[in-house]
């Protein structure tokens, strides 16, 4: 059966599962974290960082949506059991094409921000800097740049500083214009975490510690149940496509059949259906 899904071997950053299996690894998950966030962002972080993993933020009720973040890395001044992050970086790898990107940020940003201030607080002022953080595999705005900055701002007065401390940043691996030679080259080697990629010092610690991840049996293992599961929701998901479509047609036969005058008996017999179905589907198509 063909499955269409990346190969263990040829999984790169730009994928979520090996993005969040290196972020995760006991052995060099945090400085694999720590040196994607410096190289994308051209920053030094402090020492006091914590990362997440597939970290799951709730709907306020069961009836509202929540999230999943891929990797979270938040950075503190101080103790990381003690106090709250100064900074908060979303890193979410992302090669679907079906979503309305701009505003999938937006919620999330906002339910990111709703619990990362702690109850009682009377003031704002302790609010983490946000860094929201999409790779993607295509160009989601069209102007082929490498990087999009998205911040606040007053557009009577541009040059009004609005420190909201909040910032999307979405990376195209498939840009040329704008930024430099070395994010060029982290992002070629996020889309295609081969060693014929690395090209400077960042990305050797990255491909370094990929390598490692990669070697760990348990991380391969785990793949290959993924990819099972995966397989499966797709096919799942095609046979209530095809089961849907079905029904539709049924129901527009029904309708058409029903409009040239024919009674459900006549209907139920052509279909060989029952005449139960068929005043069923009637009610449905009435309504």
């Amino acid at each position: 059966m063909e499955k269409n899904i990346v190969p263990f071997e040829e999984l790169s950053i730009i994928d979520d599962y090996m993005a969040n299996a290196a972020a995760s690894d006991l052995r060099v998950g945090k400085q694999f974290s720590r040196t994607l966030v410096e190289g994308l962002l051209q920053i030094k972080l402090g020492e006091n960082i914590r990362v997440n993993i597939q970290r799951a933020i709730v709907g306020d009720t069961p009836f509202k949506r929540g999230i999943r973040l891929d990797i979270e890395v938040l950075e503190y001044k101080a103790d990381v059991n003690n106090s709250l992050p100064v900074s908060v970086y979303n890193i979410e790898p992302n090669k679907r094409r079906d979503i309305d990107i701009v505003k999938h940020n937006r919620f999330y940003q906002a339910k990111i921000d709703s619990r990362n201030l702690n109850s009682g607080e009377k003031d704002f002022v302790n609010l983490p800097n946000l860094f929201v953080i999409m790779i993607t595999n295509y160009d989601p705005f069209g102007y082929d740049y490498m990087l999009y900055t998205i911040r606040n701002k007053c557009e009577e007065i541009p040059e009004l500083k609005y420190e909201d401390g909040l910032c999307f940043l979405y990376f195209n691996t498939t840009g040329t214009l704008g930024g430099s030679k070395d994010l060029k080259s982290l992002l070629t080697y996020i889309q295609n975490s081969s060693s014929k990629n690395v090209t400077n010092d960042i990305i050797k610690q990255l491909h370094e510690y990929m390598c490692q991840v990669k070697e760990s049996p348990e991380v391969r293992a785990e793949y290959m149940l993924w990819e099972e599961k995966i397989f499966y929701e797709r096919r799942d998901a095609k046979e209530e496509g095809r089961t849907e479509g079905c029904e539709k047609e049924r129901l527009r036969m029904i309708k058409a059949k029903l409009e040239k005058g024919k009674t459900a008996e006549q209907i139920a017999e052509e279909l060989e259906l029952s005449v139960e179905d068929i005043e069923v589907y009637k009610s449905i198509i009435e309504h």
